[in-house]
């Protein structure tokens, strides 16, 4: 049986419980749109501002709250393949201050993606703390809400910490709920549960916002130099195929 939502379909004939198939090296064919095939990121495209958000986390005396005000960019990137499985996706960067300050509060960097066969949505986190993180959770394309979660010592969505953090901030799962509003904004809840050596129960650090566009997305490469899905014919996109297209656009 076929996975659908490839390009080129993928025979799944003996399936392996990734839903791929023993032929791991078959490239997926893809379209060169990547707005068009975002599924349920697609309204998140764009650079969008959150004057409101809320931080909760911990210090000696116990919780410390604090409001911030958040940038955050997300634009498309190509489609990208490993074999037959494939991504659109959005990088984006995240910048958060105090209200009224200029000092950086918050900084964060990462992809969000979506696997249409699989109907995934996947989420990286990497903060210059020395922090990063791999999440994933389902959704139907249209879906407006949707949940990523991650676990420490996860194989697949895990977290990994510098020894300091480790030791001192371990963060054992993270849970993000994404919703997007009738009137165009969009909001997230974020929660890390951690575990501090002076304290018996876990502490859950949150976040949240709700976020306003302020800008237009730009078109990934390949639909901005005019690929298009025809013209794209079968070349995939591994190292030597991404060459090619650079020449063909040059």
């Amino acid at each position: 049986m076929p996975i659908s939502g490839l390009g080129r379909e993928a025979d799944v004939t003996g399936a392996t419980p990734d839903g791929y198939g023993s032929d791991i090296y078959t490239e997926a064919e893809g379209d060169p749109d990547t707005l068009g095939r975002l599924g349920p990121l697609r309204p998140m495209a764009g650079s969008w501002e959150g004057p409101r958000g809320a931080d909760d986390h911990p210090v000696a005396e116990g919780t410390e709250k604090n409001d911030f005000v958040e940038h955050y960019d997300l634009e498309p990137i190509d489609r990208q393949t490993n074999g037959p499985q494939i991504f659109y996706g959005l990088r984006y960067h995240v910048h958060i201050v105090k209200p009224g300050e200029i000092e950086t509060f918050h900084d964060q960097v990462g992809y969000w993606l979506w696997e249409p066969a699989t109907k995934t949505v996947v989420f990286t986190l990497a903060i210059p703390r020395g922090q990063v993180l791999l999440a994933g959770g389902t959704a139907e394309p249209d879906a407006t809400e949707f949940e990523v979660t991650a676990a420490l010592g996860s194989p697949t969505y895990g977290i990994a910490s510098n020894p300091f953090l480790d030791r001192a901030f371990r963060t054992t799962s993270f849970r993000m709920t994404v919703t997007v509003n009738d009137d165009g904004t969009w909001s997230y809840d974020e929660e890390a549960l951690l575990v501090l050596p002076d304290r018996p129960d876990p502490y859950r650090h949150t976040d949240r916002n709700t976020l306003t566009r302020v800008g237009p997305p730009a078109l990934n490469p390949l639909a901005a130099g005019g690929v298009t899905a025809g013209a794209a014919g079968d070349a995939g996109l591994g190292i030597g195929d991404l060459r090619h297209e650079t020449r063909n656009l040059t």
